[in-house]
C-alpha cells in the first residue's frame, strides 16, 4: 500500500494516469507507474543518487518540508524505505531523462549501485520486491481480495486514474482493472448495489442517481457524494488525502452539521415539518444514508500517526461552507424530491 500510495500521490500532482500492481509467481510483487519516474541526479549534500537517497534515508522524500507534493497520502511518510528495510530483495527501475536506471537492494542494504541499463522514451517507475523470511514468519502471501478492495478505493477517489491488478500466483491467473471517471459517485452507487433501494409513496426510486457535490476553498478540495436506501443503518466513509477516517474527525463533523441545516432548510421550505408537526434531528437524516466524503489538503493534522480520525481544526466550518451551498443548489434544483 505504501509503494501504491507513492504512484498515488504522483498522478495528484498530474503526472500519472496509469498503475499496474502484479503479484508474481514467485511470491513478490510489482507496482509500476507511468509518473515522472523518481530523480536520479546526484545529491549535492549526501554525493549519492537521489534514488538511492529516497530508498535508503528516512525522511529524505518530497512530502517532507517544501517538497514537491502539494498533497500526498502515504500514511507514514517513510514507506519505500521501510518497504526495503522488510525485503529479502528489493529493486527499482526508473524510466527518466531518456534512460533506463535500475538500483537493486536487500533488507535495505544497497546491494547493486545505480545503472544504467537501458534507453527509453517513457517516464515512469517500477518497483518490485519479495517480503523477508526472517522477518514475515507466519506468512509471506499478499491477499488478492484486501489488496483488490484497496486498489478499488483508491481508483474511486482518484477518478480517471487506471488500476491494474494482475495476480500471476495461480493457475488460473486473475486481472482486474479499476477505472472510474464517476469517482466517489460511483463509489456511493458500488456501496448502494446491494440495497434496499428507496421510494416514493408511488412505487418509483426517490433517488435515480447519487447527489454529488465538489468545490475548493482555502486549499481545501472537496467531492462528496450521498444517497439514501431503503435501510436504516448509515454507511459514511471519510477520507483525507485518500487515507480512511474510520474514527471521523472535523471534516465529518461539518459534513454533518451542513446537511442536517440544509435538510430541514428544505423541509420546511416544502412545508413537510408544519402538517407533521415533526422536527427532523439528524440522527433521522442517517437512517439509510450511504456518503463518500474524500478531502486533500495539504497538511492535515490526525489524532494519532494511524490517521484514524482527523482533527484540522480549520476544516470543519470550511466543508460545512461548501456543502451547504452546494447541497442548497442541488436541493432547489430538485423541489419534487419529497
Amino acid at each position: 500500500f505504501e509503494i501504491v500510495d507513492n504512484s498515488i500521490d504522483v498522478a495528484l500532482a498530474g503526472h500519472c494516469s496509469k498503475i499496474t500492481v502484479s503479484i508474481h509467481n514467485d511470491g513478490s510483487c510489482s507496482i509500476e507507474d507511468d509518473g515522472r519516474g523518481i530523480p536520479v541526479d546526484i545529491h549535492p549534500k549526501y554525493q549519492i543518487p537521489a534514488l538511492e537517497l529516497v530508498m535508503t534515508n528516512l525522511h529524505a522524500g518530497g512530502k517532507f518540508g517544501k517538497g514537491a507534493y502539494q498533497v500526498s497520502g502515504g500514511l507514514h511518510g517513510v514507506g519505500a524505505k521501510c518497504v526495503n528495510a522488510v525485503s529479502e530483495w528489493f529493486e527499482v527501475e526508473v524510466k527518466r531523462d531518456s534512460k533506463v536506471h535500475k538500483m537493486e537492494f536487500s533488507r535495505g542494504i544497497t546491494t547493486s549501485k545505480m545503472k544504467i541499463i537501458g534507453d527509453t522514451k517513457l517516464t515512469g517507475t517500477r518497483i518490485a520486491f519479495s517480503p523477508d523470511p526472517q522477518i514475515f514468519l507466519t506468512t509471506r502471501e499478499f491477499k488478492f481480495e484486501l489488496l483488490a478492495k484497496r486498489l478499488r478505493e483508491l481508483a474511486f477517489l482518484n477518478k480517471g486514474i487506471k488500476i491494474t491488478f494482475n495476480d500471476l500466483n495461480q493457475k488460473k491467473e486473475k486481472e482486474l482493472e479499476f477505472k472510474y471517471e464517476g469517482g466517489v459517485s460511483e463509489f456511493v452507487e458500488f456501496l448502494n448495489q446491494k440495497k434496499e433501494k428507496l421510494q416514493n409513496k408511488n412505487g418509483n426510486d426517490l433517488f435515480k442517481r447519487a447527489i454529488y457535490v465538489e468545490g475548493k476553498k482555502e486549499n481545501l478540495e472537496i467531492e462528496c457524494s450521498l444517497k439514501w436506501n431503503g435501510g436504516y443503518s448509515e454507511d459514511l466513509l471519510a477520507y483525507t488525502n485518500n487515507i480512511n477516517q474510520k474514527d471521523g474527525g472535523t471534516h465529518v463533523l461539518g459534513f454533518r452539521s451542513a446537511l442536517t441545516r440544509v435538510i430541514n432548510k428544505y423541509a420546511n421550505e416544502q412545508n413537510l415539518l408544519k402538517k407533521n408537526k415533526l422536527t427532523i434531528s439528524g440522527d433521522d437524516i442517517k437512517e439509510g444514508l450511504t456518503c463518500v466524503l474524500s478531502i486533500k489538503i495539504p497538511d492535515p493534522k490526525f489524532s494519532s500517526q494511524t490517521k484514524d480520525k482527523l482533527v484540522s481544526s480549520e476544516v470543519r466550518m470550511i466543508v460545512e461552507t461548501i456543502v451547504n451551498e452546494k447541497l442548497s443548489i442541488w436541493f432547489d434544483q430538485n423541489p419534487s424530491i419529497s
